[in-house]
């Protein structure tokens, strides 16, 4: 098992770019396949973005290779869980919510500072780790 975090000075403050930079670094050694290698950083930038967006920033983000799966989890501040708006393909944007849950099975936990919400990817999506 590999494992690594990145908490937010202050409650909030790192980017999607150092989440992804994050995730490409554990996933390096491990010779994912490169679509996989995609969908793990696509999930990483939806869930950090909309932690952004949606709830005053991410407050943690950690993400976890065990054999068969990456796991990524980003906390925030917003007890509020995600959802899927209603299908809009003439409204730009919300879409990243859907997409994570196309690519990963998700749960969110509600916690006392916010939620946690967690994407797994398995072996299957991103190739043999």
């Amino acid at each position: 098992m590999s494992s690594r975090s990145l908490p937010a000075p202050g409650g909030a403050g790192f980017s999607c770019a150092e989440a992804r930079e994050t995730a490409r670094d554990i996933l390096a050694g491990l010779k994912p396949d490169p679509a996989g290698v995609d969908d793990v950083l696509t999930v990483v930038s939806e869930l950090v973005s909309n932690a952004s967006r949606h709830a005053g920033g991410a407050t943690a983000f950690r993400i976890t290779v065990r054999s068969g799966t990456v796991t990524i989890e980003v906390s925030d501040g917003s007890p509020s869980p995600p959802r899927i708006p209603p299908w809009a393909p003439e409204v730009p944007g919300g879409f990243g919510w859907r997409l994570v849950n196309q690519l990963a099975t998700t749960d969110v936990h509600i916690h006392p500072d916010g939620k946690t919400v967690t994407a797994t990817l398995t072996t299957e999506a991103v190739g043999h780790l």
